[in-house]
Parts: structure tokens; C-alpha cells; sequence
């Protein structure tokens, strides 16, 4: 058999970010538009500030913002959309409501129109509102009955304590008990152009894009105020969290550990430590715990950006048998990467696979948008993202070295499995203390 040698990696090619351009109108609504004619589409996203609240209310407003105004119903809406070639839909995390949406460029001056009503004449129907809530309820259910999602909301409740991040899926019973007058008035509450960034990309010119978003959405009401998250705590080690599912043929293994937010100087250099450790498919975690030992299919870290903080979280699914094992794997995998700097050819890897992300990220009209959606709703613009390129291409393995010493030593995580304890308890306090918790009822 002939044996091929690889080539080489090819040299890093400089990020070139396209022109925004932007203006904030006299509503405290700032609007951004990005020529990207590639497609005769436009792509659109708004994001608002949304911050913490009752949360059920808050999941609920999105999912029936689009159920129809005071002057259309959610079938007209969406036969309007259809017409330009288009649709609409909205969505909530911990930080804000986002509402996304494309149409045919020719069709922006009727999308930005329809926008406009549901922001300012949204009329949560009693019939909608109660098929939604139903749905809803349905959805959490099944969420509840899944091993993943469980492991992520103890994760959250041991990373956050009494922050809001701590709690971001609601209970049925909260949901049936939301009332349409309820949404109406968290709507008058919360659903203000103050603060919120309005991002426009396609086949378009950007100063009569701008000027379209300003004709449809000038006259939305400015009373309202950004409410304000306080900053996330600290990540408190302690004893692993060991959350008892009897019966349960596999482990949900999660563990969390400090990160910095975009704009920190270490943020390039752990980024590439994150990806050699176990953020894509050629790092060492994954190489470890999947390809040689079969002890899991999907093993993922990443670092999570929130408003309030961020956080590197660590994911895996293992076999009962041998949760013990791939967690003294992943400590293993950890401890290396803090101790010892990475190998050249393997930060180069990294490297190469963090900067082609970027490229690949923003090369159709959709991802620009979703990635320029991200960075503005964080107060940052493109330029930025060329910064970052270019930090991610100058970090030595000192630096990466030091990123990993600083922020992935194991002693420094938060670690919550979800698993049948009793088959799993022995394993897993040969190496480390537990503290056992029963699944919510």
C-alpha cells in the first residue's frame, strides 16, 4: 500500500471584513446594513435587550410575537411574508429577543413594514396564545425526560447559583399559567428600540436600507430602558455533583471552567488552547475518550459568550461503565494541556481551523448576518473580528500556554454527572469527592 504525505498547511490568508454601515435613529434604534449581492436576498436580525424577568412570560412573548397585530392575523402575516419571498421568526436566550428574517431584496421596504407592526401592534391572540402554550408545555415535557438537557440545567444551577443564567427553561406550570393580558403588558415593558440593533445584509444599498428601516421603524416607542444583567460569579469548585437517574445506560458528563469574554486580551490564545484540548474533531480530548478508547460518540467543549460572563463547558456522553474512566481522561487531557505547552504542529492545526471558521462563518449571506448579529448586540463591529484573526494568527505556544495554565487546570472546574449513581458512585469517588442530588421531581 503507498503511503501519501499530507501537505503542507497553507499560509493564513488575512480576514477582510466587509463595510457596515450604520446609524442610530432618534429611538435609540441603531441600525446596521452590509452589501453582501451575492443572492438577490436580504437577510435581517434584530436583536433586543432582554435581561432577566419572569421567565415563562418571557419564552411565551417570543414564541407568539408573530401570532398576529391589531391589525392582521399570524395567516396574513404569513401570507404577506410569502409574497416577498420571506419569512420571520423570533427567539429568546438569557440576554435578549431576537427576531430573525429574509425576504427577495425587492421585497425589504414590505418585510421592515411587517417588522414594524409586530414590534409596535403585536396583539397576542387568546386562541394563539393558548396553542402555543400548549405546545410549549408539550416541548418542555419531552426536554425534561432527556438526560441532556438535565445535565445542563444542573450545570447551570451549580455554575450561576441565584444569577438569572441559572435557570433558562421555565416549568409547565409556569408556562400554563400565562395569561395573553400578561404578555400584552411585558411587551409595553420590554419591546423598545432603546438599545437594540437592527443588522441588514444582502443585495441592498446600505443608505437606503437604512433609510427603508427608518421610514417603517422611526415611530417605535423609545419610553422604554435596557434592563441590566449583573456580572456572572465566579466559578466555586467543589465536590462533583453526582445527580442520580436509576437505570439510566449512559452518563451525561459536564464540566465548566472560567473564559473570558471577546474583548480580553487571552481570549485568541484560549480560544487555540480550547481547540487543541477538545473543540474540534482533531483535538487531543477527542482523540483520547472517542477514537482510541470508544468511550463516547460526541465529546464537545466550547467557550460560551453571555452578556454577564463566559464560561468554557465541556460536554460528553459515556457508557455506565465507564463514566469513572472518561472523566479521569478528560482531568487527564486537562492537566497535560495546563502543565505542557502544545506542539507546534498541533497549535498550527488549531490555528488553521480557528481562522478558516472565521472565513467559513461569514462567506454567505447568512452567516455574515448571524456573525455580525452576534458581535453588535455586544456593543462590537466586524473590524473587531479582523483584530481577533490576526490575534489568533500571531499566538505563540507560550501564549496558548499560558491560556491553558491559567484557565483550564482541573482543579478549576465545575463538574455535574448525570447517571445511574449507584453503578457509577465507586468509580468516580476514587477520584474526587461527591455530593449526590436527586433528579427535580
Amino acid at each position: 500500500m503507498t503511503v501519501r504525505t499530507l501537505p503542507a498547511l497553507g499560509p493564513n490568508r488575512k480576514l477582510k471584513v466587509p463595510t457596515e454601515v450604520e446609524r442610530t435613529l432618534p429611538n435609540g434604534l441603531t441600525v446596521i446594513a452590509i452589501r453582501r449581492p451575492a443572492v438577490p436576498l436580504v437577510e435581517l436580525r434584530l436583536w433586543l435587550p432582554f435581561g432577566p424577568g419572569h421567565l415563562a412570560r418571557s419564552v411565551m412573548l417570543s414564541q407568539t410575537l408573530l401570532a398576529g397585530t391589531d391589525t392582521m392575523s399570524s395567516v396574513e402575516i404569513a401570507a404577506e411574508l410569502q409574497a416577498v419571498g420571506g419569512g420571520l421568526s423570533a427567539g429568546l436566550d438569557p440576554d435578549r429577543l431576537m427576531v430573525a428574517g429574509n425576504s427577495l431584496a425587492t421585497g425589504l421596504d414590505r418585510i421592515l413594514e411587517l417588522l414594524a407592526g409586530v414590534l409596535t401592534g403585536a396583539a397576542y391572540p387568546d386562541d394563539e396564545v393558548e396553542i402555543e402554550r400548549d405546545r410549549l408545555v408539550d416541548h418542555i415535557q419531552v426536554a425534561q425526560s432527556q438526560p441532556a438537557h438535565l445535565a445542563r440545567e444542573a450545570l447551570l444551577k451549580r455554575m450561576y447559583g441565584t444569577h438569572p443564567y441559572a435557570v433558562q427553561t421555565p416549568e409547565p406550570e409556569q408556562v400554563r399559567a400565562v395569561r395573553p393580558a400578561d404578555l400584552r403588558k411585558l411587551h409595553a415593558e420590554r419591546v423598545h428600540p432603546n438599545g437594540a440593533v437592527l443588522l441588514l445584509v444582502g443585495d441592498l444599498n446600505p443608505e437606503r436600507a437604512i433609510d427603508a428601516a427608518e421610514q417603517a421603524l422611526g415611530g417605535w416607542d423609545s419610553t422604554g430602558r435596557p434592563t441590566e444583567l449583573p456580572p456572572t460569579p465566579p466559578l466555586t469548585p467543589g465536590p462533583l455533583l453526582l445527580v442520580d437517574r436509576p437505570g439510566s445506560v449512559q452518563s451525561s458528563m459536564r464540566l465548566a471552567l472560567p473564559a473570558v469574554p471577546r474583548t480580553h486580551p487571552d481570549h485568541a490564545a484560549l480560544q487555540l488552547a480550547n481547540l487543541v484540548f477538545g473543540g474540534y474533531f482533531s483535538s487531543r480530548w477527542v482523540e483520547n475518550i472517542r477514537e482510541d478508547k470508544g468511550y463516547t460518540y460526541g465529546p464537545h467543549s466550547m467557550v460560551e459568550h453571555s452578556v454577564a460572563g463566559s464560561a468554557l463547558v465541556i460536554a460528553a456522553e459515556v457508557a455506565t461503565e465507564v463514566t469513572g474512566p472518561a472523566l479521569l481522561e478528560t482531568t487527564y487531557e486537562l492537566g497535560r494541556l495546563a502543565s505542557l505547552p502544545p506542539k507546534e504542529d498541533e497549535l498550527e492545526q488549531a490555528r488553521q481551523y480557528a481562522l478558516g471558521t472565521l472565513q467559513l462563518g461569514m462567506s454567505t449571506q447568512a452567516g455574515l448576518a448571524a456573525v455580525a448579529s452576534a458581535y453588535a448586540g455586544v456593543g462590537l463591529r466586524l473590524d473587531f473580528l479582523a483584530k481577533h484573526a490576526e490575534r489568533l494568527a500571531k499566538a505563540t505556544r507560550d501564549d496558548v500556554a499560558r491560556a491553558a495554565a491559567t484557565y483550564l487546570a482541573p482543579a478549576r472546574a465545575v463538574t455535574v454527572v448525570l447517571g445511574d449513581a449507584e453503578r457509577i458512585e465507586p468509580s468516580l469517588a476514587v477520584l474526587t469527592p461527591i455530593e449526590r442530588a436527586a433528579l427535580p421531581s
